[in-house]
């Protein structure tokens, strides 16, 4: 099945070596939609293949940081996410029953860094990307699940048996990437020992002003609560358990409001306003950082490339950032697998050190133990505000990298 797609931005005399290039990208979430809308401003010609048989969000909303919007505006692209969610106004950090620890100043550093922070409904981006991607071409229920590498190209192999050329393949085909596993071999994924719970819902309450982000933070468990727009909260949860556990865990709604019992009275309100169906399980998962992510005309992008965890809010706005760099690298490079390998080598420092700072982080947030509980929150509390800010700076800037060398020869005839 081809969805077609209308209103896109053409690559109007974009120069560099992508015109006329031909790229599949694997994969249909995120980072394959960013893909194939960065690369077509580019001038490649861009064909995205989707596992799923119906283009449906995955999950439920998330924060699109100042990063990847400043990343995007390079290209010319403005998703308007501004009016499809909610700019980060307030964020608050607080114990479990609501008490304060501190406010965190992320409007003032989005001003800092030129572009808003956005919290929005996973169908919210994917809508506002698939109206970017313009007409690309989607093939749903179509699983890539290897490749051959060609002098000039790649060929790619399907779940169906069907086969197709292109110039490039992008895996961007998820944490469990089937590009990612014939590249690198068997690997084992990396569980952090807790659950995560995810809903939005429609929810009005004093305490959900607009822009709220709230953290709350307790003994190896943690709550947000955030406002998305158009009257609606994305709230998530967390609770440690064994990595099994979290894996197999099968309960409902009323499960997580007992986890939550005793926290703060929003917290219960929101969890009763939502809807059974509408509560996700998500085992907190990663992967050991990856330095090889392609050979050939083959490359890695997003989840498939880096999976990290939440604590720096920058799964999905990585992904994004890494298809910019990627479309520029493209544009930039007479020679498309140089130009793959110069888009890797520009992405690797940056994104080992948010899968690494967001696995670590993430276990000083989720500890259990009463005095290092005590000692994080003490920190939290009376950390000067730079130290304390240093790392989510660094997460939230994004730097072009420099591609304006090219190669003096002219371009491969493809």
């Amino acid at each position: 099945m081809t969805t077609n797609m209308s209103g896109a931005d053409e690559a109007n005399g974009t120069p560099g070596g992508a015109r006329g290039r031909t790229a599949i990208v694997a994969g249909a979430g995120i980072g394959g939609l960013a893909a194939a809308v960065t690369l077509r401003r580019v001038g490649v010609e861009v064909t995205v293949h989707e596992r799923a048989a119906a283009l449906r969000p995955a999950g439920t909303a998330l924060s699109v940081m100042s990063n990847s919007l400043t990343a995007l505006a390079t290209l010319g692209i403005d998703l308007g996410l501004a009016e499809r969610g909610r700019v980060i106004e307030t964020a608050e950090l607080m114990t479990s029953t609501g008490g304060l620890i501190r406010k965190m100043p992320y409007r003032d550093l989005s001003a800092r860094l030129g572009a808003p922070s956005v919290c929005v409904s996973r169908s919210a981006l994917q809508s506002a990307l698939l109206d970017a991607a313009g007409d690309c071409p989607i093939h749903l229920g179509s699983a890539v699940t290897g490749y051959e590498l060609e002098p000039d190209g790649v060929r790619v192999r399907f779940e169906d048996g069907e086969e197709a050329r292109a110039d490039l393949l992008v895996g961007a085909d998820g944490i469990h990437s089937a590009v990612r596993a014939q590249l690198a071999g068997p690997e084992q994924l990396r569980e952090a020992g807790y659950l995560c719970w995810l809903a939005v819902t429609p929810f009005r309450h004093p305490r959900l002003t607009p822009g709220f982000n709230g953290h709350y933070w307790g003994r190896g468990q943690r709550f947000g609560l955030h406002d998305i727009g158009q009257g609606h909260a994305y709230w998530w949860g967390t609770r440690n358990m064994s990595p099994e556990s979290a894996r197999t865990w099968k309960g409902g709604r009323q499960d997580v409001a007992r986890a939550f019992d005793g926290w703060a009275e929003v917290i219960g309100e929101v969890i009763r306003a939502t809807p059974e169906e509408a509560v996700h399980a998500v085992p907190a998962q990663d992967r050991p950082f990856l330095e090889r992510w392609g050979e050939g005309r083959v490359t890695l992008l997003g989840d498939a490339a880096h999976p990290m965890l939440t604590a720096l809010a920058q799964g999905g706005s990585t992904a994004i950032e890494d298809a910019v760099v990627l479309a520029h690298s493209c544009a930039a490079a007479f020679d498309p697998a140089a130009g793959l390998r110069a888009y890797e080598q520009a992405r690797r420092a940056r994104t080992k050190w948010l899968v690494d700072n967001s696995y670590s982080l993430s276990r000083s947030e989720q500890e259990d133990r009463p005095l290092m509980t005590a000692l994080r929150n003490t920190l939290m509390r009376y950390a000067p505000t730079p130290l304390l800010m240093r790392p989510f700076e660094k997460a939230m800037t994004y730097t072009s990298p420099d591609f304006a060398a090219r190669s003096a020869e002219p371009p491969a005839r493809l």
